[in-house]
């Protein structure tokens, strides 16, 4: 986490704009069948193990990863050092009562943060360039995108440059989240990385196609890799 915190302060200050992403096994499923996503991903400067699962893929291959980082936590670190630096955020996505319940949150447990713009993500996809536009004009340093998986990261791919802010990245549900819409797992799930359980038993029938064939299908990928399988 610290790490990344600190990759961030280097990318605001210089000003290129910078597409962050986080991975787990789902977005390994999608990537493995989407290579405009796999591109994607790859190509961005900024990568995080938002999933315990990809903690556990590294050690198995080889390349082990120092710790999991979530989008939600790294987002709640960033608005932490948005107050302490002042750095101007953008909030992008969610219904409208969600996005500016958000924004007020912001303003009260970090008044030094400066929003300077907010929009719903319920928007005409065809508008999506004026919306890049806006995010431009607001002179944003950090702009954070919820909106759900593989959306986000090819609409922060394709307007990135349009929007020129230096850091972008892609909160899936945390809008959500942060503003009492829906529960984050007890912090006993988070330590034992077990987020995905707790998902699951509040959403059986919808989440049991992703986690257990989704896990199952993502161990497979892993197990072929370490045996040097294509």
């Amino acid at each position: 986490m610290d790490e990344t915190v600190s990759e961030v302060k280097k990318i605001i200050t210089a000003r290129k704009p910078t597409q962050h992403v986080v991975i787990n096994a789902g977005k390994i499923n999608l990537m493995k069948k989407n290579e405009a996503l796999r591109n994607i991903v790859n190509n961005c400067p900024l990568i995080n193990a938002d999933g315990s699962s990809i903690v556990l893929a590294g050690k198995i291959l080889g390349h082990p990863i120092t710790e999991r980082v979530t989008g939600i936590d790294l987002m709640d670190r960033l608005l932490k050092e948005a107050s302490e630096e002042s750095y101007s955020l953008f909030l992008l996505g969610a219904t409208e009562e969600v996005v500016q319940e958000v924004k007020r949150i912001i303003q009260v447990r970090y008044p030094a943060a400066k929003v300077v713009g907010c929009r719903n993500g319920y928007f005409d996809r065809n508008d999506s360039l004026l919306v890049a536009r806006e995010i431009k004009k607001s002179q944003a340093d950090i702009l954070f995108v919820a909106f759900s998986s593989p959306e986000k990261e090819f609409w922060i791919n394709q307007h990135l440059e349009a929007m020129n802010v230096p850091f972008v990245m892609g909160v899936g549900g945390s809008f959500d989240v942060m503003a009492g819409k829906t529960t984050r797992a007890p912090k006993l799930f988070q330590k034992m990385g077990c987020e995905w359980l707790w998902r699951f038993l509040q959403e059986p029938r919808r989440m049991f196609k992703r986690y257990f064939i989704g896990n199952f299908e993502f161990m497979k990928h892993v197990l072929k890799e370490k045996c040097g399988a294509k």
